[in-house]
This record gives C-alpha cells, structure tokens and sequence, in this order.
C-alpha cells in the first residue's frame, strides 16, 4: 500500500528555474552570495542550459569544494555531463530497475529532527548476483534522487540507516557499494546527513577494509558505527520515536521506496537536462 511521505512542502530532486537571486538562501554572508553569483555567471556562460539550475544546487557544490569557485565550476560541469549522459530522461523510472525494486531491501519514510528524510537498507534482502553493475548503478541514482526530493523545504540532505542484520556473503556487493559511494561524493555534493551504520556482522569488516579507501574524509566524518546493545538509544538521539521505524522501537511501518509517494515525483523535467 502506497503511504505519502509526512511532513512539509517537499523540492523537486532536478535542477529548477532561477529567478536571478530569489532563492538564493538569506542566511549566508556576503562573500558567499558574491562567490556564488560568480559561479553563476561562469557556468552560465560555458552552458546557457544550466539557467534552470537553482541558487540551492550551486551552493552545494560550491560548499562542497570549500567555496573554491573554479573547482566548484569544474565539478558542477562533470555532474551536468553526467546527468545529460547516464539520466537523460532526468530521472530513473521504476521500470528501469525492475530487477532491484522486486528485493524491497530499500525503505524510505520519516524525517529526522532535523527534517532530513530517513532511507533505511535493509542488506541482508539485496542478492548482489540478481543484477548487474550497471542496473545498480541506475537504481542508487534512482533512489538517491527520490530522496533528495522528498527533503522538506530548507533541508537538501537525507539520512540512511544501514541495517546488515543477516547479511551474508551472497549478499556482498563491493562493486557495488564502492559504485554507490562513488556516485554520491562525485554527483550528489552535499545531500548526506548521516548514515549509521548497524547490526554489522563480522564479515563486514572484511568488506569494510576493501571499501573504506574510496570514502573521503567528509563523508567519512558522516558515517555511525552503531552499538548493537544501543541502536534505539543512538538513532533516537536525531530522530523522533513517532519518525523512527518500528522495526527499531518507533511508530512508523516500513515503506519501500517503490510504494513511498513523494510529491512532485517523478519531477517535471522538459527543461531541466
């Protein structure tokens, strides 16, 4: 049964039209909203196209490369050509990735006390064998901008409960969590709250040590390695107990992100890529 994603007016996850500096957020300083004009103008005048990309989405990556305007530009280019190239279509449609929505291990609903939307990932459900890289790779886009659109208005970032209870060695998937590391540092700057990380298993330091190389400090300083004797106690601490699945001591069911509704999703798109 489909269950709407509570909270408040919720963004679209794409690229929306700029209406010069109207949305440019009041709370950042002068040197900010200057460096972030400049971006503008710079981008805009390699790609004409970027002008329905909004003030929200520059100043992630502008952030994201600690307000340096040219490596900001540069990273920002790389992610238009990305998404122009891998989601043309300006989002990933379900039937598109038929093989890992069938797995229901992806879960989205509730928000954090800080209005972050929660995705939980149930691993021990994923058969890493079922599908290939590239399907993976389309469904972490998927997920990831069905996320982003579900933040509530004012917030850009989610956050993800990664749950390994009865995670096994079928269910490993390195390529693949190096794949979805990768596309979130690389593409989606600046939209990871925090992720804890539960119930891990012994094997999963084994896959951690391979892994670990290709997450960088400031998603690192984002990741919790959670107690199991203080899992409620820990996800508590950011999230309500009538957000927090039930699964973990809450009041919310779990929903799959297929079933999740979100408003504006699938956002409109015919000027966005």
């Amino acid at each position: 049964m489909d269950r709407r994603i509570s909270g408040q007016t919720t963004c679209n996850s794409g690229e929306k039209l700029s209406n010069g500096d109207s949305n440019l957020d009041i709370s950042i300083s002068d040197a900010v909203r200057d460096k972030l004009r400049l971006m503008r103008d710079r981008i805009e005048e390699g790609d004409p196209a970027s002008k329905v990309t909004d003030d929200a989405t520059l100043q992630r990556f502008l952030y994201a490369r600690e307000l340096n305007v040219e490596k900001a530009c540069e990273m920002f280019a790389k992610y238009r050509k990305w998404r122009q190239t891998c989601v043309p279509l300006g989002y990933i449609p379900e039937t598109m990735v038929c093989n890992e929505v069938k797995q229901n291990f992806v879960y989205m609903q509730g928000f954090d006390k800080m209005g972050r939307p929660i995705m939980v990932l149930l691993l021990a459900r994923h058969i890493a064998c079922e599908s290939s890289i590239e399907d993976f790779r389309r469904f972490v886009v998927y997920a990831f901008d069905k996320m982003s659109a579900s933040a509530t208005r004012g917030q850009t970032k989610f956050s993800i409960i990664a749950d390994f209870d009865d995670w096994a060695y079928k269910n490993v998937n390195l390529r693949g969590t190096i794949a979805a590391v990768q596309t979130l540092q690389d593409f989606y700057p600046e939209r990871l709250g925090k992720v804890y990380l539960i119930h891990r298993p012994y094997i999963f330091w084994a896959a951690w040590k391979i892994v670990s190389p290709f997450i960088d400090k400031v998603t690192r300083q984002k990741i919790v390695f959670t107690d199991d004797k203080r899992v409620k106690e820990t996800l508590l601490k950011d999230i309500d107990e009538n957000q927090l699945p039930e699964i973990y001591g809450g009041k919310l069911p779990l929903v799959t992100i297929q079933d999740s509704v979100v408003p504006n999703w699938p956002p409109v798109t015919s000027s966005q890529e």
